[in-house]
Parts: structure tokens; sequence; C-alpha cells
């Protein structure tokens, strides 16, 4: 008796409506199962409707899977980045890496159908997600033609080059992890991706810790010296380093 009023109420839903609910119902289906074998019985079945009203909304699943994709990749975007409150630029690099990293782990499979379904398609220069998602990394951008202008950076590399190096490595090291056969940290990997990309673009660049470690560890050896050279040697044995 409840599924029929269900469907009866639903019935007298605006197009809009019926449309947030359709796509409400896909994305926690797509959740659950994955979008390779999700099935419109399904979105539909949690909708509270029939099969065939999906087809009134959306062309095909293909299309609804898309109309999916493209509103969470709107949510992203309105969100606040929190960039605002971070200073220093590998701490911002960090920042924006850690951000695009956190989306990847906590949605995987709308992250999936991103970048393995839409961003292979021939037209996609020419779809809404193109726009999208340099409208995402924008920030990043922002944050690598600053560091030029402030003498941080060389300026004989793009910021463009700089940005699709960053974002070129979220994407190569969260590939396994998106076919499932692996896992990544956020905070390691943002790390790893910002200090490679900050060091390797300085125009004054900083000591290496190789030599910092280096230097420690001469003052160390240098100490057990010392305390060598003021204990006697024991009777048929010769001073051994430890």
């Amino acid at each position: 008796m409840a599924k029929p009023a269900t469907r009866k109420t639903a019935t007298r839903l605006s197009i809009d409506d019926r449309t947030a609910d359709i796509l409400n119902a896909a994305r926690q289906i797509i959740s659950e199962k994955g979008y390779e074998k999700i099935l419109l019985a399904d979105i539909a079945r949690q909708a509270g409707i029939v099969e065939g009203t999906i087809y009134r909304y959306f062309q095909n699943k293909r299309d609804l899977l898309v109309k999916v994709a493209e509103l969470w990749f709107g949510e992203q975007l309105t969100a606040d980045s929190h960039l605002d409150g971070i200073s220093g630029t590998q701490n911002k690099l960090r920042h924006v890496a850690w951000r695009t990293l956190s989306i990847i782990k906590r949605e995987p499979v709308l992250s999936r159908f991103m970048l393995m379904e839409l961003r292979p398609d021939p037209n996609y220069r020419s779809t809404p997600f193109f726009e999208l998602n340099r409208h995402f990394t924008r920030e990043t951008l922002q944050i690598c033609k600053d560091a030029i202008a402030s003498g941080e950076f060389h300026a004989d590399v793009s910021p463009t080059l700089m940005r699709d190096m960053l974002h070129g490595c979220i994407e190569h090291r969260t590939w396994a992890f998106l076919r499932g056969e692996g896992d990544f940290s956020p905070d390691e990997v943002a790390e790893g991706i910002a200090t490679v990309v900050y060091r390797g673009m300085l125009a004054h660049p900083v000591p290496s810790q190789p030599a910092a470690a280096l230097e420690t560890l001469v003052s160390r050896l240098e100490k057990v010296a010392e305390r060598l050279e003021q204990k006697p040697p024991q009777a048929g044995r010769g001073n051994q380093l430890r």
C-alpha cells in the first residue's frame, strides 16, 4: 500500500523536482553498485517510479550518468576550498593537491566515471566538463602565476605546465585506486607532489636535505672518534668503530 501511494504523490511533482529525485536516486545507486553494472530499473525503484518515466527526462542511461557527474562536479566547484587561509606557495600547492586527492578518495566511483569515461571522449573539449575542470584547476594556475611574479619560481616554465604537472601526478598516482587495485593517503601523496613541484621550480633552491643529513652524520662520527681516542684500547684488540 505504501509504494503505490508514493508513486501517486510523485506524479504531482514538477519537472525540476522529478528530475532532482531521479538524479538523487541515481547517485545513491551509483555509490552502492558503481556505474558499470547499474540498471535503470534500480534507479526507478529507488526513486519510486516506473522505469519508463526516466526516459521522459533523460535520453538513456549514459545521459543520466553524465548529468549526475555534472551535478557532482558542480558541487565540488561551489565548495569553499579554504585556500585564502593558507600562506606560502608550497603550503598552497600541498592544499590544492590534498583537496583533489580527498575528493577522489571520498567519491571514487564518480571520479572514475569522470576520468575513464568522460575524459577519453573525442568531444570532451566541447563538453561542460572541460570548462568545469579548467575552473577547478584555476587555483593551482594562479598559485604558480603568483610565484613567478614574485620571483619565487622560474619564469621560463609556463604556469599552465606547472598546473598540468601537479594534477597529472594526481591522476597517475590514483589510477590503481580507481581501478580497485590499491590505496593511497591523500596527506602523503599531496606532500610528495607539492614538494617535487615546489623544489623543482624554485628560482633560488634551498640547500638540499641530503647535504644537511651528511653534515649531521659527520658531526656524529667526529664525536664517536673523540670518545674512542679517550678510551684506552683493550689488550689484543684494536679500536673498533661501532
